[in-house]
């Protein structure tokens, strides 16, 4: 019974341990920083289930920045048929790799 956290990061929810490592929407904080969330729905931890309305207060998970990168490069195409119109993007999305180092109640 490991004990893992629902937290909400970037617009989307993520459902962690300590110990583990997480891609998340871009957070401006640089490399070997440490970082907080304290927008958790949900903790488990081993015995019981706690669940927030709809943030639990007094609990954050911590977690240290690895690194930060862009993904894979997506093609985007715009096309209007009968039109002679075609257009092409190209996207990378940032993102921030975490390493979960724990869930503590304040």
């Amino acid at each position: 019974s490991v004990m893992y956290a629902v937290i909400v990061s970037g617009g989307q929810q993520y459902r962690v341990k300590p110990g583990q490592f997480l891609k998340v929407e871009k957070i401006d904080v640089g490399t070997e920083a440490t970082v907080k969330f304290d927008k958790i729905l949900m903790i488990y931890d081993g015995e019981k289930t706690m669940v927030g309305a709809p943030y639990l207060a007094g609990y954050t998970v911590n977690a240290e920045v690895v690194k930060e990168g862009r993904g894979d490069k997506i093609r985007i195409i715009k096309f209007k048929r009968r039109k002679h119109h075609m257009k092409t993007m190209g996207h990378r999305q940032s993102y921030t790799e975490v390493k979960i180092t724990g869930i503590q109640a304040a």
